[in-house]
């Protein structure tokens, strides 16, 4: 089912994706409507772990050190989510893989947890496709134009409950769908820190 006032969220979406792509370095909480939510996250691709990096990688020869990601996040109580990835700087047409996770970036990709799912599964890791699906989580898959820029759009019809996600991984292929392989998408290349 998609969200009944999805116009509205893409507009908001599309506005607060020129902010991402302009605006400075980290969290911006947009000012909240009476039932809208928008996060805007921009962050540049660092190599060594800190608290406060935005973004990090941890395969450089896929996702550089200075590769730039963004990512907007709107929400409306009974509509839904519209979240939208957008990268510069990877490598030139390649295809990626992209989810929003549970937890924080840390030293490695594993410290980002599982993909968020909206009904999880209560078999984890989940590779079902009941549960492992792009209506049930937020998949951001890209595949880069000859410049390594590239955005990716989901649009569920639920919005993030708490424990609310804290990332978006950026993974090595684009998402398998299968039965025992759902939401694989290869090895864990790059994460940005997002407070949804």
């Amino acid at each position: 089912m998609r969200p009944r006032n999805l116009p509205t969220l893409l507009f908001t979406t599309a506005v607060a994706s020129a902010a991402v792509l302009t605006g400075t370095q980290g969290a911006i909480a947009a000012p909240e409507s009476d039932d809208a939510e928008v996060r805007i996250v921009k962050g540049t691709f660092e190599e060594e772990y800190s608290l406060d990096a935005a973004a990090l990688t941890y395969y450089p020869t896929l996702v550089p050190a200075g590769a730039e990601a963004g990512v907007v996040s709107a929400s409306q109580s009974m509509t839904g989510t519209v979240t939208k990835l957008a990268v510069s700087g990877l490598v030139p047409n390649r295809a990626y893989g992209a989810h929003v996770h549970t937890d924080r970036c840390g030293p490695t990709g594993a410290d980002a947890g599982p993909h968020y799912q909206n009904v999880p599964d209560p078999n984890p890791p989940s590779t079902d496709p009941a549960y492992a699906n792009p209506a049930n989580e937020i998949w951001l898959d890209f595949t880069t134009d000859s410049e390594g820029s590239a955005s990716a759009v989901s649009e569920v019809d639920w919005v993030f409950q708490d424990p609310r996600p804290r990332s978006v991984v950026i993974h090595e292929r684009h998402t398998s769908t299968g039965t025992g392989v759902a939401g694989e998408a290869g090895e864990r290349l790059a994460c940005v820190n997002v407070n949804f």
